[in-house]
């Protein structure tokens, strides 16, 4: 018996060392980190470099901006972020050998310096962030695009940098248009040539004073215009809405306003303008003075509405939200429109807020497979969760001029979370009711604020601004079509071969 009691002893002693010797010596896998190898110019994912390559090469230079980030990434061979000539040179190399350790050598042998075999593949991580290169290639589209600027435009070196960066994104990005436009301009309503055209003329007039970055905001608000909304989809309430907007807008710097600001007349006076464009540009008629509360508790569709919402956000992904969040971190259009932001209560007509909004929810749109319903609820917990990340830093160690609430999200210091909601939400509730439904709503909502605070004028100011942000919400919420630039495609395509 005590012979097998040692037996067992030493048995559980040698256990324990050896668990102890693997702990702290045998190698373990510590880093969990999920890659894909891919191989930098197989562009037709056959796990080859040939002639089918660059033939896919060829089409994805004709129409460079209908094809996916990957692709794109996998053209960018000399991995600056550009597809330029030397992109070019390099696959085709490539291609007429179909083997990088051959091609590698040849070019040596010609005294050219090329890539060697390791460098044409990639390890890209689960969550990295896809960066879809500039496309900085000479193209016919530039002979017939909308901007003169274009026409004329030559690449080359600055003394600055950042101008040059700035001036690569400008050329980039007016390709882009220019291939949407020449798609769309036979189809526009006499109502959409208008807007265009004007638009188009400003970017011309702000290239042509060196105003890179104002022309660069503009170019992207104008491709996401060509890319995702026509009117001729849309009710006739939401083709008007932005002009009710507008008048709002130019409410905030006018004299009556400024009067208002004066103690000269009041808040009734302010209704009554308001609800005179109202009248004017919506045919609604309200008493702004004697709405009712925003909630009737009594409507039972109104508790299956929001049952609905709340069941959207909680089907939420952990991995949606980290794809939304990547985007907002390293998306370089969205950085660039989300940076223009200016000190407390300055951007007094919101101008800095919309388009961030914009390319956010189209991003929503795409993670969660065009349901607007699911990419509103994926926003909703996008914005609210990312705000406490920020609070967390102490004030003082925040610059004044930059938004305090969210970097994440557009606007000023005391707008990123605030506004972002409110664009959010009454766009949300826009597709759950109607967008004539959700704008009365949201003044009933900005009143009820309003009264609260005793018709002040900071009160006024906001709940103007706020109004102003619903309505950029409800219109892009539900003119959006995400998939409107390839239908049209499609149209062209099945004209041309009939």
């Amino acid at each position: 018996m005590r012979q097998s009691l040692k037996i067992t002893f030493v048995i559980i002693a040698f256990i324990i060392a050896a668990i102890v010797f693997s702990y702290f010596y045998l190698p373990v896998n510590r880093v969990g980190i999920s890659s894909e190898l891919i191989m930098l110019g197989d562009l037709n994912n056959d796990n080859k470099w040939d002639q089918k390559d660059k033939n896919r090469l060829k089409d994805v230079i004709t129409n460079p901006f209908f094809t996916d980030s990957l692709t794109q990434l996998k053209i960018d061979i000399n991995k600056n972020e550009r597809i330029d000539e030397e992109d070019l040179l390099f696959l085709e190399h490539l291609y007429d050998f179909s083997n990088p350790y051959i091609a590698e050598q040849t070019a040596k042998r010609k005294g050219i310096n090329y890539p060697r075999p390791r460098e044409f593949f990639k390890y890209l991580p689960k969550y990295e962030y896809v960066q879809r290169p500039l496309f900085l290639l000479k193209h016919p589209v530039t002979t017939t695009s909308p901007f003169l600027f274009l026409r004329t435009f030559v690449l080359h070196q600055t003394s600055s940098p950042y101008e040059e960066q700035l001036l690569h994104e400008i050329y980039n990005e007016a390709l882009r248009f220019s291939f949407a436009y020449n798609l769309r301009k036979n189809q526009l309503t006499r109502l959409e040539s208008e807007y265009v055209s004007k638009k188009i003329q400003y970017c011309d007039i702000l290239f042509e004073q060196k105003k890179y970055d104002e022309a660069l905001l503009g170019l992207i608000s104008l491709v996401e215009d060509a890319e995702t909304l026509t009117i001729k989809t849309q009710s006739e309430f939401i083709k008007k809405i932005l002009f009710f907007r507008d008048n709002l807008k130019a409410l905030l710097v006018s004299k009556e306003f400024s009067a208002f600001n004066l103690d000269r007349i009041s808040y009734q006076d302010m209704f009554k303008t308001i609800e005179g464009h109202l009248k004017s540009d919506l045919d609604i008629a309200l008493d702004l003075n004697s709405l009712s509360a925003p909630r009737d508790l009594s409507n039972l569709k109104n508790y299956i509405d929001r049952a609905e919402w709340q069941a959207f956000k909680s089907k939420t992904k952990r991995d949606d939200f980290k794809q939304l969040v990547l985007y907002a971190q390293y998306d370089r259009r969205y950085l660039r429109t989300v940076s223009k932001t200016s000190p407390k209560l300055t951007d007094i007509q919101l101008q800095n807020h919309n388009l961030p909004m914009i390319l956010l929810f189209r991003k929503a749109l795409k993670i969660a497979g065009n349901d607007k319903k699911s990419a509103v609820g994926l926003l909703d917990e996008a914005i609210r969760i990312p705000l406490g990340w920020v609070k967390s830093i102490p004030k003082n160690l925040l610059p004044g001029s930059v938004a305090l609430e969210n970097f994440l999200l557009p606007g000023n210091k005391e707008d990123g979370s605030d506004k972002s909601r409110h664009w959010n939400v009454f766009g949300g509730v826009a597709i759950y009711k109607s967008p004539e439904e959700s704008l009365i709503l949201a003044l009933k909502r900005e009143i009820m604020d309003l009264k609260e605070q005793n018709y002040s004028q900071e009160a006024m100011t906001e709940f103007i601004r706020d109004t102003i942000a619903n309505i950029n919400g409800i219109y892009y919420v539900v003119s959006i079509d995400p998939n409107l630039i390839k239908a049209v495609m499609a149209q062209h395509i099945k004209r041309s071969q009939s």
